[in-house]
């Protein structure tokens, strides 16, 4: 059977974190960068599925192939290892200095990616500025004002929403990540990281990477937009939002339920047992 135990995931994830938290800063950098285009490259798919079929659904279907990629391939998505590290450091295979060096150069990746490919997206659904009517373009800009003026029209209260939509945003993404991990075979890895993943974008949350797509892309197509926007009213709430449902929703949660390997477990039975023992004597 390919299936694979939750007991044996969550050893899984501590592995996955434990190499992720010691990888050098080119790897990061690279597999980064790959990660942020890629998923810039699977919201443009979704956005242009929805405008030629009508069915916003279609284009949420159609998005997790970006994740797919970027899971199947090994790189870096900084949402999937708000989960993976964190487990790897409660179980001290990782330092929280290796952690935080993971993140910060992984996020460095995805905005290099992620304007990247907004800018030679730009030159493409244009043609090179020659085409201004182009619905799929209005489509970004639209979607990167609601993502910040939207949110700035409610004052106080649009940062909350952003927060939690944040939150129910990378549960789902770092599922993803962690359902890849209960399968053997290629088929089962897809369709399982296939439906939460899904189920964030079809619901409009708020995910910190596929924003580092499309707020720059909205910008250079004319979003009236501007960087203070993008940054006090999307990104850094959302990045923070994605860390904290990403570490206490998965990784804490599936941790402190299934984990059997944490030394200091291990250490608290055979106390137990020596107690046991001594008190039969």
């Amino acid at each position: 059977m390919s299936y694979v135990k939750p007991e044996q995931v969550v050893e899984s994830m501590i592995q996955a974190g434990a190499t992720k938290a010691t990888m050098s800063i080119k790897d990061m950098l690279i597999r980064g960068i790959l990660a942020g285009g890629l998923l810039g490259v699977a919201t443009t798919l979704a956005f242009t599925a929805e405008i030629q079929s009508g069915m916003g659904i279609l284009g949420a279907i159609l998005f997790p192939v970006g994740f797919v990629i970027v899971i199947l391939l090994g790189l870096e998505l900084v949402t999937g290892n708000f989960a993976l590290i964190p487990v790897a450091v409660m179980n001290q295979k990782a330092t929280v200095k290796g952690m935080l060096s993971n993140w910060f150069w992984v996020i460095i990746g995805h905005l290099i990616g992620g304007a990247l490919y907004a800018f030679l997206y730009m030159i493409a659904i244009t043609s090179l500025g020659h085409v201004t009517d182009n619905v799929v373009a209005a489509k970004v800009i639209a979607v990167a004002e609601a993502k910040t003026l939207g949110y700035k029209s409610l004052g106080f209260d649009g940062q909350i929403v952003l927060f939690v939509k944040a939150m129910l945003c990378n549960w789902m993404v770092t599922l993803g990540a962690v359902m890849a991990m209960t399968s053997k075979s290629t088929g089962g890895k897809i369709v399982a990281m296939w439906l939460p993943i899904f189920m964030f974008f079809a619901q409009g949350f708020e995910h910190a990477v596929v924003n580092m797509f499309v707020i720059p892309a909205g910008m250079m197509l004319g979003a009236d937009v501007s960087f203070a926007d993008w940054w006090l009213w999307n990104q850094i709430t959302v990045t923070i939002g994605n860390v904290v449902s990403g570490v206490i929703f998965t990784g804490v949660a599936l941790y402190v339920t299934y984990n059997k390997t944490n030394p200091k477990i291990k250490l608290e039975i055979a106390e137990t047992v020596v107690t046991k023992k001594q008190t039969a004597r």
